[in-house]
């Protein structure tokens, strides 16, 4: 059962890439997010979301909160049961996209957050995890 420090959302539609995009950004607001991190974070969403939407028709987004001895962040994952990565490592790189984009989402994704791991393969579907934290209030 989702609490208030996870979000469990299906993503289907343009809309849904908003609202994943919206809860990603309170969910981290209130994990001790702030500025352009709150941005950062919404964004990774955005684009995760929106290769789901474009490559597998549907999926869902996971966020929760998590924390590992002082700090605080957010874990987002991403899953769909569509046509998988053939090549991962390709689709890592930027500019190489199989749709019409300018192939920025994956390693762009990858850049914006702290961890990132994907699996995938062909007819097994993608999962993509990923991991951002709140820079105000760690005194590493």
């Amino acid at each position: 059962m989702p609490t208030a420090d996870e979000a469990q959302l299906r993503i289907g539609s343009e809309n849904d890439i908003l609202s994943a995009r919206h809860h990603g950004r309170e969910l981290a607001a209130r994990s001790g997010f702030s500025g352009s991190d709150l941005t950062v974070v919404a964004t990774a969403i955005s684009e995760l979301a929106r290769n789901i939407l474009e490559y597998a028709g549907s999926g869902e987004i996971v966020l929760r909160v998590v924390e590992q001895g002082s700090r605080r962040g957010i874990v987002v994952v991403a899953t769909d049961q569509g046509p998988g990565i053939p090549d991962v490592a390709l689709a890592m790189q930027d500019g190489y996209s199989t749709g019409h984009s300018l192939g920025l989402g994956l390693p762009g994704a990858r850049r914006l957050m702290d961890e990132f791991e994907i699996v995938s393969g062909p007819d097994k579907g993608t999962t993509v995890t990923m991991k951002k934290w709140a820079s105000n209030g760690h005194r590493g």
